[in-house]
């Protein structure tokens, strides 16, 4: 099914969009609205930056090719993610989530998430990121499906790192980062995979003013921004920010 957005558990804010198309990474639900009306555009700034180059198949061939990044994860490694309001690291820990922190391990060393933006920001719940910026790239991973891991008994509290779902085993390369006590979630399917250890101010600066996604709120839709990348964001959601590199830390 297209564009797929998932509001979040009922008793919870929306949790939403993230699936978009058939099963891309989201947030659980089975409500399947469609890509916002003609919502008429904001007029483009008068001289909008160029969008910032994403990486390609030209940088990493395993951006093309996920079934080439498998490889297993260290018992516990740290991933600095620099973005544009600072600096934040966290510390991922292979035995709360086997296949998520073999994922996430993987997409950090091709380069998956440089450049990439956090496309969804709810205040007083959570940042989501993880939709590459080059059409190209997105695709090749929407379904790029890896098992669920089953609960270890760690919750989604502020500052835990989790990967999105669409649900049952359509965990792909989103992930959210908890702003506050979001522990309704942990009997959901939403396994944490890490925490931030340095840099938790950082996450009260994302940019979080367009709010939910379309069409629950004036956030992007997740439709286009698979199919149109960083572009789509740069013309019309100008203030989100981005991780402009994510690196694994020795």
């Amino acid at each position: 099914m297209n564009t797929r957005s998932w509001t979040l558990i009922a008793s919870l804010a929306l949790l939403g969009a993230a699936a978009c198309d058939k099963k891309s990474a989201g947030t659980s639900s089975d409500a399947v609205p469609a890509p916002a009306p003609a919502a008429a555009p904001a007029p483009a700034p008068a001289a909008l930056p160029a969008a910032a180059p994403v990486p390609t198949a030209a940088a990493n061939p395993a951006l093309l090719s996920p079934e080439t990044a498998t490889a297993k994860a260290p018992d516990i490694y740290k991933v600095k993610l620099e973005t544009t309001q600072g600096d934040i690291v966290l510390e991922i820990h292979r035995d709360w989530a086997p296949n998520g922190a073999d994922r996430f391990y993987n997409l950090v060393k091709i380069g998956f998430f440089n450049g990439v933006e956090f496309f969804r920001v709810i205040d007083g719940f959570m940042a989501q990121v993880g939709i590459h910026g080059d059409p190209a790239v997105a695709a090749k991973w929407r379904d790029a499906n890896i098992p669920d891991d089953p609960s270890t008994g760690h919750s989604n509290q502020r500052g835990v790192v989790t990967f999105a779902t669409a649900g049952p085993n359509t965990r792909t390369t989103q992930f959210f980062i908890n702003f506050k006590d979001n522990s309704p979630l942990d009997a959901q399917g939403f396994p944490p995979i890490g925490k931030v250890i340095e840099g938790d101010a950082v996450l009260d600066k994302l940019y979080r003013g367009y709010g939910e996604g379309a069409p629950q709120g004036n956030g992007p839709d997740q439709g286009r921004l698979q199919a149109e990348g960083n572009a789509y964001l740069k013309a019309q959601f100008p203030k989100l920010d981005e991780i402009k590199t994510a690196t694994l830390l020795p």
